[in-house]
C-alpha cells in the first residue's frame, strides 16, 4: 500500500517553509526533489570514493568506475536497453544535440527532410534546426489539433517524403499530451525514419521499454525523476550508435592516438568524452533503485490520479482557462486565469508558499499554436497530496479576489 506520510518524510525540502507557508512544491515536470537515498548516494561518492573513472588503477578509481558501470546497468534495465547502449549525457538538451549533430555529421545531406512537431520542447526543435541550416536539410513540423493533439494526417503527408529522422516528445511538458509513440515510431520507421523520442516527461509516468517500443534513440533526464540535476541518458539502438559518428572528442573516447590521427572507442565509450558526472551518475541510479522501492506502478497510478484531480479543480473554476484538452494528459496541466499575467499570478502563488512555474515553458510555437506567450503549469508528483492542490485554488481564490478588488 502506498504510504504518502513516509514517502514524503523521504524528502527532506518539503518540511520546509517558504514565505512563512508551508512548501507547496508543484514544479516537478521542471525540476524534481531528491529523496535521503539520492543525497545519501551523492554525499558518499564525494566523501568515500571520489576518483576518476577509467583511468586509473588505483582504489578510488577502480570503485568509482565499478559505480558508475553499475549505474549504467541500472539505467538499461530501468528502460529495457543493453548497458552498452547507454550513454551518459548532463541532460535531454545534450542528448538530443549529441543525436543530432551526430545525424547532422554522418547522414544528412542536403535536400533530405527531418520532422518534428510544434509540441516539442525547445531542446528537441532548435537541435533540428540548426541540424537542416548546416547540412541544407528541410525541417518538416506536424502542427497541433485545437484539442492540443498532434495532427496525425499531416504527420503522415510529411512521412510521405521519406525523412531520415522524426524527432517527437512522448509527453508535452506544457500540455501533458500523450502521444501514441508505439504508432508513431511505427510510422517512422515504415517511412525509412531514424526515431527519436523525448522521454524527459514521460520516464516518470509511464512504463519505458526501448526495445519493444523499437525506437532509434531515446532521451531522457535524471532530474525529472528524483535524481541530481546534471545527468542524462541517450539511449541508442547498437546499430545506429555504431553507424554515428562522434561529435565531442578528447580522452576516455579514443582507442588510439597519434599526432596526426586518432581511432575511437567501442560503446558506448565513444560518446562519452572528458570526465562524466560521476556522482550525479550514482544518484541517477539510487533514483532509479528508490523509484521501484517505492513501486513503479504505485507511483505511475498516483500521479495519474493527482494529475486528474488537479484537472478537475481549475476546471471548475469560472476564472480559469485550461490549455487543450488531449485524450490523455500525464504529468502536466497548463492554465490562465482571466485577466491576470501568468508571471503576477506565480508570484503571488509563491508568496503563499505554492511554488508552479510560468512562462512559455521553453516551447513558444505550442503557446503560439493557442495565441498565448505564456501560461501557468502544475505539474504534480507521487509525494504531492491532494491536500496541496486544495492549498494552491485558495492561491488562485485569494488572487481573484484582489485582482477584483482592484478593478
Amino acid at each position: 500500500m502506498f504510504d504518502i506520510a513516509a514517502v514524503r518524510r523521504d524528502f527532506p525540502i518539503l518540511s520546509r517553509t517558504v514565505h512563512g507557508h508551508p512548501l507547496v512544491y508543484l514544479d516537478n515536470g521542471a525540476t524534481t526533489q531528491l529523496p535521503r537515498p539520492v543525497l545519501e548516494a551523492v554525499d558518499e561518492q564525494y566523501r568515500l570514493y571520489q576518483g576518476n573513472i577509467h583511468r586509473g588503477i588505483h582504489y578510488l578509481s577502480e570503485r568509482s568506475t565499478a559505480r558508475v558501470e553499475h549505474a549504467r546497468r541500472t539505467v538499461a534495465d530501468f528502460i529495457g536497453a543493453d548497458p552498452e547502449e547507454i550513454v551518459f549525457t548532463s541532460g535531454t538538451t545534450q542528448s538530443v544535440n549529441l543525436a543530432a549533430r551526430a545525424i547532422a555529421d554522418g547522414l544528412l545531406k542536403p535536400g533530405d527532410a527531418v520532422v518534428t512537431t510544434e509540441m516539442e520542447h525547445h531542446s528537441n526543435l532548435i537541435p533540428w534546426q540548426e541540424a537542416c541550416r548546416h547540412t541544407g536539410a528541410r525541417l518538416l513540423v506536424v502542427h497541433l489539433t485545437d484539442s492540443g493533439e498532434l495532427d496525425m494526417e499531416e504527420l503522415a503527408r510529411h512521412l510521405e517524403q521519406r525523412p531520415k529522422v522524426l524527432a517527437v516528445t512522448c509527453v508535452s511538458n506544457v500540455l501533458g499530451t500523450v502521444n501514441p509513440v508505439e504508432k508513431l515510431v511505427r510510422m517512422g520507421r515504415d517511412a525509412g525514419a531514424l526515431v527519436l523520442l523525448d522521454g524527459a516527461q514521460a520516464v516518470r509516468h509511464r512504463p519505458v521499454d526501448v526495445h519493444a517500443l523499437d525506437c532509434d534513440l531515446f532521451c531522457f533526464s535524471g532530474h525529472k525523476m528524483m535524481a541530481p540535476t546534471g545527468v542524462g541518458v541517450l539511449y541508442g539502438k547498437r546499430a545506429v550508435l555504431e553507424s554515428l559518428p562522434p561529435v565531442l572528442f578528447g580522452g576516455g573516447m579514443v582507442d588510439q592516438v597519434t599526432c596526426e590521427s586518432a581511432t575511437y572507442g567501442t560503446l558506448p565509450f565513444k560518446f562519452e568524452a572528458g570526465t562524466q558526472n560521476i556522482a550525479g551518475i550514482l544518484g541517477l541510479d539510487a533514483a532509479i533503485q528508490y523509484l521501484r522501492a517505492v513501486g513503479l506502478e504505485d507511483i505511475f497510478a498516483r500521479e495519474a490520479e493527482l494529475l486528474a484531480f488537479t484537472e478537475a479543480r481549475l476546471a471548475e473554476r469560472a476564472d480559469t482557462e485550461l490549455l487543450g484538452a488531449p485524450a490523455q494528459r500525464a504529468g502536466a496541466v497548463s492554465f490562465n486565469l482571466r485577466g491576470i499575467h501568468c508571471f503576477d499570478a506565480a508570484k503571488l502563488l509563491d508568496q503563499l508558499g505554492v511554488a508552479v512555474r510560468s512562462g512559455h515553458h521553453c516551447a513558444q510555437p505550442l503557446l503560439a499554436r493557442f495565441g498565448l506567450t505564456g501560461a501557468i503549469r502544475v505539474t504534480p508528483a507521487f509525494y504531492n497530496t491532494a491536500e496541496e492542490i486544495d492549498a494552491l485554488c485558495r492561491g488562485l481564490d485569494r488572487i481573484s479576489a484582489l485582482a477584483a478588488s482592484l478593478g
